[in-house]
């Protein structure tokens, strides 16, 4: 057991207390963001001399790519929490073009002496749960039994999910030189996240079991050491290899679900004015999926808080795009066309800062819709999916378009692997009412009218699929669906009109376009 000194410390009528991990006054702790307090216990302890900015990320992002205005907004509020402020500068000084330095007084309170494993710098201590970007840790498989065969994939298969996930740009992924170092039937998840500074752990078994390869995999929040999601797979021995890109396709994606799910519930314990910029990025992304007028303006002020905190955030640009489009595309606001300009501007700034970020790239695509460049939309839409190939919205997209345009048959394959790879999207309803249409342009009434119907029956379907389930019931013969369909519509948005529906689908086909305009007609649309 190695022991180790902590003590805390006076500025001010402040005291700054490391092993409590807190900043009082009068007694009384202050409300600071463990990021903030982390920066200013490595900014006094290190009082005597200059602090670069490249050591403050290193040190608090753990090497982290980040931006010059991230670390700008850290000292920012560590200055706020001792009542100093970049104007006077009396306890933290700026350094332009090299760092910070602490230079107020400070008063040695109390030494304490407790037990650790290793030496834990103060700067360290900040959860990591609380800081900007998700990270995850993907170890070694654990290997059932002693087949060789499982015993390569327990290396190989995580090795290769490593590579998968690192194309998510928002999420961290640890080196495998690092994660592969925890190689235990049982790791220990708190301790392994506590020593790598990641929130999350994926971490699997494989064996062999009557010529069968049987593959598990747990995704583990650190800080609690509770598994938040788990599947498990089979294939023969034989096809193990065949089946592995589509295994990775279904891990990657559910991180895609889960992790943002879970960053969301998380910032929902803390205050509004508390969340870090990652944490307002998910709480709007949240609102932002359930589709509606309201929840859709609270995402657009989520956004533009993520925004304020760090300019340079990518993806917060790509969700306040993603939020003004639904303005436009669904009427929320009165004037569509500055949301559609909004749309396209939020996301023309995404793409300025991260052109390689399929989000940024899919809402950028999606913002042409509103100028009718649906055919224009694809380059972008195309540039989605090569970055991730298994971007389920952004395959959507593409099946979007590509039905737009006239061609069902790709439209149709997109949508169904859009599904395929995220069974339980936010925007499945979507994918479902893009597949109707896919079979609508084809003739194929009866199939599309199925389809209609389950689109329109999905959480977060809008008055918009409700018509499409509406066109595709009557063109198919069922005029009784049809009217129910037009009435459910009518309910969820009362504006709803063809004018309106043709301006959300421009069908370049005038076949297809005077068809569902005669269905609509029939409706009394």
């Amino acid at each position: 057991m190695l022991w180790r000194a902590v003590m805390s410390y006076r500025i001010g009528e402040s005291e700054l207390d490391p092993l409590k991990f807190e900043l009082r006054r009068a007694g009384s702790a202050i409300a600071v963001e463990p990021q903030v307090l982390g920066l200013l216990l490595y900014l006094v302890e290190n009082r005597d001399r200059l602090i670069t900015k490249d050591e403050i990320v290193d040190r608090i992002w753990k090497g982290r790519i980040v931006s010059d205005s991230a670390v700008t907004s850290r000292v920012k509020s560590a200055r706020k929490a001792l009542g100093d402020d970049g104007r006077e500068q009396r306890l933290i000084r700026t350094v332009h073009g090299k760092g910070y330095r602490f230079v107020g007084e400070v008063d040695r309170l109390a030494e304490v002496i407790v037990a650790s494993p290793e030496p834990t710098p103060a700067s360290e201590l900040i959860p990591e749960a609380a800081t900007s970007k998700p990270s995850i840790a993907v170890l070694p498989f654990a290997l059932i039994g002693d087949d060789p065969q499982a015993s390569l994939i327990a290396d190989a298969f995580p090795h290769e999910a490593i590579a998968e996930l690192s194309r998510l740009r928002w999420l961290f992924v640890i080196a495998r030189s690092s994660s592969f170092r925890f190689r235990q039937p049982s790791p220990d998840i708190r301790r392994i996240g506590n020593i790598l500074g990641v929130r999350y752990c994926l971490s699997g078994s494989v064996g062999m079991e009557k010529g069968h390869m049987l593959l598990t995999v747990e995704l583990s929040e650190t800080r609690t050491g509770g598994v938040i999601w788990a599947d498990h797979y089979s294939a023969t021995a034989k096809m193990i290899h065949e089946v592995r890109a589509e295994i990775l396709a279904a891990i990657s994606t559910a991180m895609e679900i889960h992790i943002p799910l879970r960053e969301a519930q998380n910032a929902r314990l803390r205050s509004p004015e508390d969340l870090d910029a990652w944490s307002a990025y998910h709480v709007g992304l949240q609102h932002a999926y359930r589709f509606n007028r309201d929840d859709n303006a609270y995402a657009v002020a989520m956004f533009e808080r993520a925004i304020a905190r760090e300019p340079d955030f990518a993806r917060a640009h790509a969700g306040l795009s993603f939020a003004h489009f639904q303005n436009a595309f669904l009427s929320y606001v009165p004037d569509t066309k500055a949301a559609a300009l909004d749309a396209r501007r939020a996301a023309e700034r995404a793409l300025e800062i991260d052109v390689l970020d399929p989000f940024a790239n899919f809402t950028f695509g999606r913002s042409l819709w509103l100028d009718d460049k649906v055919e224009t939309s694809l380059r972008w839409l195309d540039r989605s999916i090569a970055l991730s190939p298994n971007y389920a919205q952004g395959r959507y997209a593409k099946a979007w378009a590509e039905t737009l345009l006239g061609d069902g048959e790709v439209g149709q394959s997109q949508a169904d692997a859009a599904m395929a790879l995220s069974p339980i999207d936010p925007m499945l309803y979507a994918m479902l009412a893009t597949r109707a249409l896919a079979h609508l342009i084809r003739g194929e009434s009866a199939t599309a009218a199925c389809w209609g119907d389950e689109a329109a029956q999905s959480p977060g379907a809008h008055g918009l699929v409700a018509l499409i389930a509406a066109v595709c019931q009557a063109t198919n013969g069922d005029m009784r669906k049809a009217e129910g369909w037009v009435q459910t519509a009518r309910m969820r948005d009362p504006n709803l009109s063809q004018a309106r529906f043709f301006a959300a689908f421009p069908f370049a086909d005038p076949d297809t376009r005077n068809r569902i305009a005669s269905a609509l007609s029939s409706l009394g649309v």
